[in-house]
């Protein structure tokens, strides 16, 4: 467990999607959020097509970040099923850390990460029904739920009333994507990755995925950043990352 002094600053950022031509593009950008932030969120889409040479680029440009990096995957990343391939490169630096259910606890906060999934929202949500290939779907978005919730679970046993922050891809509700098309809305996000948020009283939870969407949300008393690279871009981010502090 790192000490630090509080507040502690958060950058956070989604859907880099690095390609192969990106070379040198970040470096500058993680050197000066190594010098303003305290740790570095990465929320998914890391790279453009889910290809091993794009998350090359990205361990290349992550090695002048001087800060703990703490990220997960998006659905871009999983594109060719090379997910774990990409995952390895990324954290093969020693202070960066893929979620995918896990948690890790850095500067006295607790962060559990899972990609999510689909599914829709509130009473929007789609059902265990139907064709094998629908109750598949469904399945994903509740077992992504549960990973995240076994996550939270083993921050709060091993580290009883410490603050919990939360990293997805997904969106865990409908308030951050508002901008997309409501057609696309079941494929954004669940609300089923919204009860282990509020249960386990998560300070914040931070997504991308929708880049039409909005900035910020709320679910009860738990903040909601959408931190999709162009949402920030659009809110006028002279670097693109969202800064978060937590006492």
């Amino acid at each position: 467990m790192t000490e630090t002094k509080h507040p502690v600053r958060i950058a956070a950022v989604a859907d880099l999607h690095v390609t192969v031509e990106d070379k040198g593009k970040w470096t500058d950008c993680f050197k000066e959020v190594s010098a303003k932030a305290d740790i570095l969120l990465l929320c998914g889409d890391l790279t453009d097509t889910g290809d091993e040479s794009e998350a090359a680029v990205l361990y290349d440009e992550l090695k002048v970040c001087t800060i703990p990096v703490i990220g997960v995957l998006g659905n871009h990343d999983c594109e060719k099923g090379r997910q774990k391939i990409i995952r390895n490169i990324i954290q093969g630096i020693a202070n960066v850390h893929i979620l995918d259910g896990e948690a890790v606890v850095v500067h006295d906060i607790g962060f559990a990460g899972v990609k999510g999934f689909g599914g829709g929202f509130d009473g929007h949500m789609l059902a265990m029904f139907g064709e094998n290939a629908m109750k598949a779907f469904v399945q994903e978005a509740v077992d992504e739920a549960l990973h995240l919730d076994r996550a939270l679970a083993k921050i709060e046993k091993e580290h009883p009333g410490m603050r919990k922050l939360v990293l997805l891809h997904y969106s865990p509700v409908s308030e951050t994507i508002a901008g997309e098309p409501e057609q696309i809305f079941p494929f954004l996000g669940s609300s089923r990755l919204a009860e282990p948020l509020t249960r386990r009283k998560v300070t914040a939870a931070f997504h991308g995925h929708a880049h039409h969407g909005r900035l910020e949300g709320h679910l009860g008393d738990v903040k909601i950043f959408n931190v999709a690279r162009p949402i920030l871009l659009k809110a006028g981010f002279q670097h693109p990352f969202f800064m978060y502090e937590i006492d």
